[in-house]
Formats: C-alpha cells, sequence, structure tokens
C-alpha cells in the first residue's frame, strides 16, 4: 500500500521573515498569541492577497493623519501597496494641515489631567486638542482655507464641480503651499496619493473642519452654488463603478479586491456596502465580493456596534464570504496599522 503524501508544510513565521528587516523579523519573533497573532496572520494575508494580483483598498478613521499614519502609509501607496482610500474629511485635511504647520503643534502628555479651565486656556488660544496633540487654528486651518477657497470660488464661477479630495489634489499640484511644508514630504500620504493620482473617497466631508467653512462661505455667499463640492451619493456612483471594473479587470487572474479597516465609522462603513448595493440594487451578481478583509478596532461588539461587529455577521449582509480571508485586532491602530504596513514592505 502507498504511503500518503505528507501536506508540505508551511514556512514558519520567522523563515517569512528572513529576507525582510528588522521590525519584520521581531513581529515573526514575538508576535505569537491573541491580538499579537492575529495582526501576524492579517499581515501575511495581506501579502498574500497582493502576490495573487489583488488590489487593495484602505479606510481610514480616528485621527490617524493627525498620528502622522503617513509617515508608513505614504510608502504603502508610493509602493503599490495600496490602491484606493476611502476617509474621513478629518483625515482627508489633518494630513495636510500636519503637511504645513507641524512645527507649531503643541503636545499635552498630560492630557488627561486637564481641568476644565485648562481647556478653555488652549481654545482662547485657537489650539484645537485632538488627544494628546493640539493643532493651531491659525497656521494650520485657516492658511489651508485661505487656499482652498480660491479653488473653490474659481470653480464656482466655472460651474465647474469637484470632490473634496480633487479640491486637495488642486491646492498640492499648484504649489501655493510648497513653501509652507515643515515635515519630510514623503511623510504625507495626501502628498503620496496626488503623485499616484489614487482613487480616493470622502463620505460625510461636511463632518471635518473644511467642510464646516465650505458650508460658511456657501451661507455667505461666497459661493454661489452648494454643489460646487461634490459628496455624498455621486462618491458611492463612482465607488461602484471603481469596484466594477477593478474586479473586472482582475477577473482573468486569481486576484480580488481586499478591504483593510483602520477603525470604525462612516469611513468603513460607506465603503463596504457598494458590493450588495452592486449585488441587491443593480443585480449584478457576477461583481465578486470583497476578497479580504481586516480591521483594526477596539471597539466592543456586545455594545450594539458596527465597528464592534464581528466579520462573520457581515456574511448575512451580502459583504464577505464564507471563505473571504477575516481578521480582526482589537487593539490600537496607531500602533497596529505601522507594524502590519512594516511587514508589507519588508521593513
Amino acid at each position: 500500500m502507498k504511503p500518503k503524501a505528507r501536506k508540505a508544510k508551511s514556512p514558519s513565521n520567522s523563515d517569512l521573515a528572513k529576507s525582510k528587516g528588522p521590525v519584520s523579523k521581531f513581529i515573526a519573533q514575538q508576535y505569537r498569541h491573541f491580538n499579537a497573532a492575529a495582526l501576524m496572520d492579517a499581515a501575511k494575508a495581506y501579502e498574500n492577497h497582493l502576490a495573487k494580483g489583488g488590489k487593495m483598498l484602505v479606510t481610514v478613521a480616528g485621527a490617524m493623519s493627525t498620528a502622522e499614519l503617513g509617515i508608513t502609509l505614504a510608502e504603502m501607496i508610493r509602493k503599490d501597496k495600496i490602491h484606493a482610500i476611502v476617509c474621513t474629511g478629518a483625515n482627508l485635511e489633518e494630513d495636510i494641515f500636519n503637511l504645513v504647520a507641524h512645527d507649531y503643534y503643541e503636545r499635552v502628555p498630560g492630557y488627561r489631567d486637564l481641568t476644565p479651565a485648562d481647556e478653555r486656556a488652549l481654545l482662547e488660544r485657537h489650539m484645537n486638542r485632538v488627544t494628546d496633540t493640539c493643532i493651531p487654528e491659525m497656521e494650520a486651518m485657516r492658511r489651508i482655507e485661505s487656499v482652498v477657497l480660491e479653488e473653490w470660488v474659481k470653480a464656482d464661477k466655472a460651474g465647474e464641480r469637484y470632490f473634496p479630495h480633487e479640491f486637495m489634489y488642486k491646492i498640492l499640484r499648484g504649489g501655493k503651499l510648497k513653501k509652507s511644508y515643515q515635515i519630510d514630504p514623503k511623510h504625507s500620504w495626501m502628498l503620496a496619493a496626488c503623485e499616484k493620482n489614487l482613487p480616493i473617497w470622502v463620505p460625510g466631508w461636511e463632518d471635518s473642519t473644511l467642510g464646516n467653512m465650505y458650508t460658511g462661505h456657501v451661507i455667505s455667499g461666497d459661493v454661489k452654488n452648494v454643489h460646487t463640492v461634490r459628496t455624498g451619493i455621486e462618491y458611492m456612483a463612482t465607488l461602484a463603478d471603481w469596484y466594477t471594473k477593478t474586479a473586472r479587470n482582475l477577473r482573468d487572474g486569481n486576484g480580488s479586491i481586499g478591504f483593510f479597516q483602520i477603525a470604525g465609522g462612516i469611513a468603513g462603513d460607506f465603503p463596504i456596502c457598494v458590493v450588495p448595493m452592486l449585488h441587491q440594487d443593480l443585480q449584478r451578481p457576477e461583481v465578486p465580493l470583497w476578497g479580504y478583509f481586516c480591521q483594526i478596532s477596539d471597539s466592543t461588539t456586545s455594545y450594539g456596534s458596527y465597528s464592534g461587529a464581528v466579520p462573520n455577521e457581515k456574511i448575512t449582509w451580502g459583504k464577505l464570504g464564507e471563505n473571504t480571508p477575516k481578521f480582526i485586532v482589537e487593539s490600537d491602530a496607531t500602533i497596529v496599522a505601522p507594524l502590519i504596513f512594516a511587514w508589507v514592505l519588508g521593513q
């Protein structure tokens, strides 16, 4: 009787890290259990997804730009490890705030000890606090407002309409901000995205500093047509078009479109719905499900939070399949995302 052939042994994490840098070697050696192991598994699967010819959409919520995630996110974009981004309006603008006003930012390490009077003192200095970091209103927000307002008014007078990220691309390409750069430009993910003309969707842009400013300029009459900035439903329509075309181009190979979600909220909820919309509302059953899913989250499932829902719940909504590789790392995205990106980049 012929002996059964032994199943080929999968390479160990240490073997996979041999050709990588010291950060990846450290992860392979140390990250073996619990959330650390989930991080390792998600990173390897991300790499495998790309190796099979897949594309990756990354969603960015929370205050990731103020946390300077751009240091690794920009490199992921430049190295073609990310092919599309969905982010909140805050993340879109705060990367550029940081680009031009970094030297004026202030850290507040003891933010937990601030009294209401301390907070009021920050307000009076026009320092807007995000946890332990204060964004300077005049050097960051108002500087960007003055430049983008010119683009809003110019488009408005010409009867042209653009999405929020397209206006950001315009001001970056226009060069008016270049003399104000205060960080290494390679650490700005918006600059990297602009150079690649990366597809970006910004659902709920109205809920952002520049969204509020734009509303003010519409009310004051500086911008005559409220629809000069395109938003919401139009964004979903372009996402549907991108997903359909990208999936079609991948169909001949083994590749699929992956979904890497940093935190929760509208940045994640908005794009993942595009697949059931294509299937159920547009009757396009040939469009594939998302081919990879990972979320970094600290949300609690038992509170009824969609952001905290386990990935399998998404099967019931027609977003993920039974066999879709699924991962959730219940931890701090400011720690986890750079490590996963470091692994994928081979650092």
